[in-house]
């Protein structure tokens, strides 16, 4: 249990007040100490975002009998959906910042279905809400390097 505590409130960010947003902090930072100045290798990426993703379903599905429904310790969602928020671009301070803006902007207000997601079972419920908040984030960055925005 002791692992499942550490990983999903991710190494115990999710004990500190605002852990949500300090997580997705630590992961663009994390993000773009690996792969700053170019677009990340994108098998590795995928690999990382992925991992973070089930393993956090299956987390967040142990402490929350313990922790209590989606329990604000719990913040390896974050991480997920940040991450996903990034796959795919260069990694710049200022993509790493719209991502971080964009992503705690949809986590937070949850337009477009992100609250529905909530509705789902147990781990699931927790984590998927940030994977679509992420999803979102991506394709708006997407667009913007697309269309040569900055």
């Amino acid at each position: 249990m002791v692992f499942h505590k550490l990983f999903s409130s991710t190494l115990g960010i999710g004990y500190i007040k605002g852990g949500g947003t300090i997580a997705a902090a630590v992961c663009g930072l994390c993000w773009y100490l690996a792969w700053h100045g170019a677009y990340p290798p994108v098998w590795p990426s995928i690999g990382i975002t992925i991992v973070i993703t089930f393993a956090g379903v299956w987390s967040s599905s142990m402490v929350e009998p313990i922790w209590g429904k989606d329990p604000s310790k719990v913040v390896i969602d974050e991480v997920a959906g940040m991450a996903i928020g990034l796959l795919f671009l260069p990694v710049s301070v200022t993509y790493l910042l719209c991502a971080f803006i964009l992503f705690r902007f949809f986590d937070i207000v949850k337009p477009l279905y992100v609250r529905k997601m909530e509705e789902l079972p147990s781990g699931w419920g927790i984590m998927m809400d940030d994977v679509l908040a992420g999803l979102y984030t991506n394709i708006l960055l997407q667009a913007v390097v697309w269309f040569k925005l900055f």
